[in-house]
């Protein structure tokens, strides 16, 4: 198991690499479980340097939900943790209605529907840590 701490576009990042078979790595960023496609890299070293303790140079492909354009995702505007889930799959929504309730810095957010439409998914229950950008429920 490897650690390492990251920070991607000014966002801190935990990832702790806990299992590697083939090409697939399982891996927890900020405590939330992903599996990741592996694609390593053929590049030849130009010299013969001593080995240092760096990851191996790869590139990570995550899965993320594929949607159609007239589906809507409402994404997390901050990493925390899901406190509240106020609507359900298959309800109406409109623009502007509360959907979830997000605690990130010891503060709560309401996040909204940003469309009018029906709840197709949810993809973050109560307790669920989550990060930036995740998404959070898809409407269509």
């Amino acid at each position: 198991m490897k650690e390492y701490k990251l920070k991607i576009n000014g966002n801190d990042y935990a990832v702790t690499i806990t299992d590697i078979e083939d090409t697939i790595a399982e891996v927890e960023v900020n405590g939330i479980p992903f599996k990741v496609e592996i694609e390593r890299t053929s590049k030849k070293p130009t010299a013969s340097l001593p080995k240092m303790n760096k990851p191996a140079q790869v590139e990570a492909n995550v899965t993320r939900p594929v949607v159609s354009g007239t589906e809507t995702i409402v994404s997390s505007p901050l990493p925390g943790v899901i406190l509240e889930v106020v609507v359900k799959e298959g309800e109406a929504v409109k623009k502007g209605q509360k959907l979830m309730v997000l605690e990130a810095m010891k503060m709560e957010n309401v996040i909204e529907s940003t469309a009018d439409g029906k709840v197709i998914s949810i993809k973050a229950n109560k307790g669920d840590s989550v990060l930036e950008g995740a998404p959070l429920i898809i409407i269509g």
